[in-house]
Parts: C-alpha cells; structure tokens; sequence
C-alpha cells in the first residue's frame, strides 16, 4: 500500500498501541480533556512518534479519517454511535480482539457480527474460542520492540511475576496459583496494584526490562487469558519461562528447551526450584526463549501483518 493511512482507534493497551505505531501509518488517538479511561491519548512514559497523534472527541465528526480501529466493547456499541459521523461509521473498519471470550470459552458469539468489518485476533488460541459468525477474521500474532537492549543475568535467586491487579482479577489471572507458588519459591510480584497483594508496584515500561533481567525466571501464574506482553518481552530479555500450560502459551513455551509448562502448579514450583539450583541451566533455556521470541514475535513480522490487513480493508 502506497499511501499512508490515517486510523482513527482508542488507547486501550498501552504497550501493545506503542508496537502497533511502527506501522507506517498515522494513528489517531480518541483523546478527551480528563483523559478518560480509553480516552487518554499521547499518555504515559512510552516514546510515542511522531506519526501518533490526539484526536478530541468534539472534534471527531470533522475530522477525516481512511480507517477505524475499533479495541472495546464500549467502543463498538456505544461510542461509534456517539462520536462519529454516520460516514465515519461507514469507513473502513477492524475490530482488533485482544482477549478470548470471557464467559463460554467455546459458544461465546462475537458481539462484531458484520460481514463488513475485519475481526483481528491476537492468538490463533482466540481465534479459534471466538465463533465469529459471518464477520472475517485474521491473525496477527503480538510483535515486539523492546525499549531497551537489556541482558539476562539472573544473579538473582528468584522469580519474578508480571501481572497487574492480580488480586482483584482473580482465578482466571492465577492469583491464588501465585499465591501458593510464592508459599514455597522466593518471587517478586510487579505491575499496577501489585502493591495490595505484596508486591512491589508498578515499573516504568523503560525500566522494566532491565529490571526483569536481574531474576532467574520469569512465572506467568495465569489460567486463561490471552497472551500477555510481559511474557515475550521478558523473552526478549532473555528469561527462561515457568507457565501453566493453558491458552496459547502451550504453542510458546516448549519444556525443557525454553522453559518449563504444566497444568500441575506443584511441578511448576519443581521447575524454580531447579531453575534457583542451576544458573547454567536457566541462561541456557533463557538464551532459547530469547531466540524464539525474536523469529515468532519481531517487529519487523508484527508490521507486515498490519500491514496486510489495513490493505486488507482499505486497499
């Protein structure tokens, strides 16, 4: 595709937008004056570019636009109705799923039932749990740009855990498998909240990849959910993973070579414990973690899939 796009979508996940934004394209955030939840534009600590830019929500219906990227229920339903033209609504358009169904995980119905939309998945997993009806669905596996070049250590003889507000979210994020893990194996719980259950606070997305690279392990306690960012950006940094053997992670982790997998939390707890006995060990499977997430998740595969689908639709 020759010329450049302007889309129009919504900050709903911050680092998986900052990723998105290495496409050549303009991106045009929905922004109001409180920064709302979904509507906070340019924020954060992440080095947006130049090609990422704010649109107010007052200011939408006059503005133009090639392609609407839609990422929330709350998007779909409700805000195309109230902040676009009835020709931007008719723009067009792609509704990127970042999750797998919340309720069934196998007879939920997309609520995007439109043979005029393109449903992006970020799983092959999602895709598959999705029944999608009429709507057309793609791919586009995650794509990854670490902020930093930082290098495995692990001196640290422990674990360490990435998820935010684990406590409120519960059995599916694995609170309770993070709980009895961390009864037996020395772990640091990071992200947003992570404070109320222990941990230690959010980290800056500058910082954390140097501050993941000092641990042993990476733990991902999660039953069932997509999958998330922090496990391949700690790949990238060169950590052996530790992860319950559910969702997509079964197609990413292969045990023994980059890391350990299993639905039993106690043989996951077996795996620290040799991953804390053998330091060798561990930078030899987080040496192979590393190489598997710059052929499965680089930047440079991550563009040229968007790149498609924008032709996909917009073409």
């Amino acid at each position: 595709m020759s010329r450049r796009l302007r889309i129009l979508t919504w900050h709903v996940h911050g680092n998986y937008l900052y990723y998105l934004s290495h496409v050549p394209h303009d991106f045009f955030l929905v922004t109001d004056a409180q920064r709302t939840t979904h509507h906070s534009g340019r924020s954060g600590t992440l080095p947006w570019g130049n090609n990422v830019h704010e649109a107010f929500v007052e200011r939408i219906p006059e503005m133009e636009f090639d392609v609407v990227l839609y990422q929330s229920r709350a998007a779909w339903d409700v805000e195309r109705h109230a902040l676009l033209s009835p020709a931007q609504r008719n723009l067009p358009r792609i509704y990127l799923e970042h999750d797998p169904p919340q309720e069934h995980p196998t007879n939920t119905v997309h609520w995007v039932d439109d043979p005029g939309t393109l449903l992006v998945h970020v799983t092959p997993f999602n895709a598959l749990m999705w029944d999608s009806q009429a709507t057309p669905t793609c791919v586009v596996e995650h794509g990854v740009k670490p902020l930093v070049d930082a290098q495995y250590a692990g001196t640290l003889e422990r674990g360490i855990v990435v998820v935010n507000n684990i406590d409120r979210r519960g059995r599916r994020l694995g609170f309770d498998v993070y709980q009895h893990a961390a009864r037996e194996i020395a772990l640091d719980l990071v992200g947003m909240g992570s404070e109320r259950a222990g941990g230690l606070g959010e980290v800056a997305n500058s910082l954390l990849p140097h501050k993941m690279a000092a641990y042993r392990f990476f733990f991902n306690p999660i039953r069932y959910t997509s999958l998330g960012l922090a496990v391949i950006e700690a790949m990238m940094v060169g950590l052996p993973l530790v992860a319950l053997a559910t969702t997509e992670m079964v197609t990413v982790v292969r045990n023994g070579e980059n890391g350990f997998i299993d639905t039993r939390p106690s043989q996951l707890v077996e795996a620290m414990r040799r991953l804390l006995g053998d330091v060798s060990l561990a930078r030899e499977l987080g040496r192979a973690a590393r190489r598997d997430a710059e052929q499965r998740f680089g930047i440079e595969r991550f563009v040229e899939d968007w790149k498609m689908a924008l032709r996909r639709v917009a073409g």
